[in-house]
């Protein structure tokens, strides 16, 4: 019975991000005031969210309804591979609209020239390759490792640290390669957002305009919130793996590390849709033509 108490507000955000998600890339899509670069990046953000909670939200809600501990070590090890992977495309499309904002505020009038249609798909391609291609040998640095203790992970899913944490070898270079990905993802991507972010508060301060100001930093609201929902667990989950794990009880750190997977596709959406003009107004049109429909 606690199992299905607890099922029940994963399985309403599971339900939430993909109507969420699926509602914002179909609007982005049919809605011709949206074909602009910052909602083609919104779109890559939802389609990546929603691949992230698929991986994972199916497998976790049979633990709970119907008791389906087990996974297949291969199975396992492609569920490990595409969660990082998700994540690591994820980080790259953030990254990638902090320099959306920063082009629209800071060389609003070469914006649509310097963002086109052609640059914005290389980027996206570029983000996801990344987030693919460093994730490709996580997968065959565990499948190495020999395993002789428990086969019980405290997770939900398979995840990378709790995995080798299980096997009766040295971990060293699975921790080591970790951290190398973590620069070249987390660490590079939180330094192109911080510098993309402190050339647009210089711009916007530099405004004469308080209008003009409020406008501005309107604008990049939202995004702000999305990196904050995303990178608070994720940062919390990395650092716990590493240097908390016997100080940090392990209930939190599975809630949390279900959190970091959870909140930006439950979320996202939501705050894309208070925070943004466009994408209310594309709404409201939508209902209101259902209505006048029926």
């Amino acid at each position: 019975l606690l199992h299905v108490w607890i099922s029940l507000p994963l399985c309403t955000m599971y339900i939430i991000s993909l109507v969420g998600n699926l509602g914002l890339v179909y609007f982005i899509y049919y809605e011709e005031s949206l074909h602009r670069p910052m909602y083609f990046f919104l779109a890559m953000l939802s389609l990546i969210d929603l691949l992230t909670c698929t991986t994972t939200l199916p497998n976790a809600l049979c633990i709970f309804w119907l008791n389906l501990k087990e996974i297949n070590f291969n199975a396992c090890l492609v569920q490990m591979f595409f969660v990082h992977g998700f994540t690591g495309v994820e980080s790259g499309v953030l990254m990638l609209m902090a320099v959306d904002r920063y082009v629209a505020i800071c060389y609003p009038l070469r914006y649509a020239t310097i963002l086109t249609n052609t640059i914005i798909a290389k980027a996206g391609l570029a983000a996801f390759l990344r987030g693919i291609l460093l994730m490709i040998p996580f997968p065959f640095l565990v499948k190495r490792l020999p395993f002789c203790q428990s086969n019980v992970i405290s997770h939900t899913y398979c995840d990378h640290m709790s995995v080798v944490k299980l096997c009766c070898a040295s971990i060293k270079v699975n921790v080591i390669y970790g951290l190398m990905v973590a620069l070249l993802i987390g660490v590079f991507d939180i330094s192109c957002i911080s510098v993309s972010y402190t050339m647009i508060l210089r711009a916007v301060v530099s405004l004469s305009s308080s209008d003009a100001r409020q406008k501005a930093f309107s604008t990049c609201t939202a995004h702000i919130s999305a990196i904050i929902i995303t990178y608070v667990p994720a940062f919390f989950t990395f650092f716990t793996h590493r240097f908390g794990g016997h100080t940090v009880p392990p209930s939190v750190h599975i809630i949390v590390a279900n959190l970091y997977l959870l909140l930006p596709p439950t979320l996202n959406p939501i705050v894309y849709g208070i925070k943004t003009k466009q994408i209310r107004d594309s709404v409201t049109k939508f209902f209101q033509g259902e209505k006048g429909a029926s």
